[in-house]
């Protein structure tokens, strides 16, 4: 039975039919981006990648690929043993390396030879990334968006939530990047993805909306973190309709007290994270904050953070980069509660879909 070679097109309208998509890179190659699912079958990990191109550079080439015949035989007889003892004959998966060369080609021509239907990308990984830059933009200008927008602790995080569970569809960036968007953002214990993984994974869910119907985000800047949102994303929302979410001030201390719990566990960690705030709040500010925290008055140090610190830069960010915020529909939260964000998803989801029957979709910017 032949090997298949698809090319990135072909094997991502394929992706879902294939029984497992095996990545032959190293770990650290694997690590830092994969095909949506990919499992993980080196055929020369990191240490012997470095082994083998050291070989090649001081003594030949001939040498390094004889080394390396090896070294990816053994390893591929592992993975036989590991994975495929209890395979069946019909067992159809996507092989793919860097650029569909001789990593995914050794290891396809042996589950080949033992009778398995096997395709392989051609052009690896590197091709499947192009197909990614290239379809972020059309899938973003193709989204019917609307924007929750809201100070700091308003909910729109949970709300999004909120909304996923009604069935509507959402599109959680913060999610997607591990990181809540501000300088308190990072989540313990999540480290960010690389950009590669973060734009794969935003691909990826941009692929499962249907563009007649609104799908839901929460207003961002330019970076999530250390990422970046893609400019045809960026550009969508900022020209998309809003709602602005309002919460009294005691129920967004509440709410972000819940939130960053974590912080009220670990005072040295939110100081740590306040000094970033050193540039723009002063020392002394910044000083007073982390002396409050440490002495467990976090409810007033997040009191403080809000008035001085996010509100007043929310407001001129959304008034320079949101088209549509100064005429935003109104959502007023009583607070962050499951009952009060679960009645208010409702209601978006109920009026968005009927907007969405009787106008259509948003207009698509060219």
């Amino acid at each position: 039975m032949a090997v298949q070679r698809l090319d990135a097109d072909a094997a991502i309208a394929r992706l879902a039919s294939f029984d497992a998509v095996i990545d032959a890179r190293s770990e650290g190659e694997f690590a830092e981006d994969r095909l949506p699912g990919a499992l993980n079958w080196p055929s020369l990990t990191d240490a012997e990648r470095a082994e083998i191109g050291t070989v090649y550079a001081q003594v030949s080439p001939f040498e390094a690929r004889k080394r390396g015949a090896v070294r990816v035989a053994r390893n591929i007889a592992r993975h036989l043993e590991r994975e495929a003892a209890a395979l069946p004959r019909t067992w159809s998966p996507l092989v793919y390396c860097w650029r569909g060369g001789q990593r995914s080609g050794a290891l396809a021509t042996v589950l080949d030879a033992i009778g398995f239907r096997v395709s392989v990308l051609d052009g690896g990984y590197r091709e499947f990334r192009r197909a990614v830059l290239r379809e972020i933009e059309p899938l973003a200008r193709a989204l019917s968006l609307r924007v929750l927008c809201g100070r700091t602790g308003t909910g729109k995080s949970r709300l999004l939530g909120a909304l996923a569970a009604v069935g509507a569809q959402v599109l959680d960036l913060e999610a997607l990047a591990c990181h809540r968007g501000s300088v308190l953002g990072p989540l313990p214990g999540h480290p960010q993805p690389t950009q590669k993984a973060f734009e794969t994974a935003l691909w990826s869910r941009l692929r499962t909306f249907d563009p007649a119907l609104p799908v839901w985000a929460e207003s961002e800047s330019r970076t999530i973190g250390r990422l970046r949102v893609p400019e045809a994303l960026l550009q969508r929302l900022r020209d998309s309709p809003c709602v602005a979410v309002e919460m009294p001030p005691p129920a967004r201390v509440a709410l972000l007290l819940e939130d960053y719990g974590h912080f009220v566990a670990d005072s040295e960690a939110f100081c740590d994270r306040l000094a970033a705030l050193r540039e723009l709040r002063g020392g002394a500010t910044v000083g007073r904050w982390q002396a409050m925290a440490r002495a467990g008055q976090h409810a007033e140090v997040v009191r403080e953070l809000l008035r001085e610190h996010y509100d007043p830069t929310y407001e001129r960010s959304m008034a320079r980069n949101y088209a549509g915020f100064a005429a935003a529909e109104r959502l007023a939260l009583a607070d962050g509660d499951a009952p009060t964000l679960a009645a208010a998803a409702r209601a978006l989801h109920a009026e968005a879909a009927t907007a969405a029957a009787v106008t259509g979709p948003l207009p698509r910017r060219s």
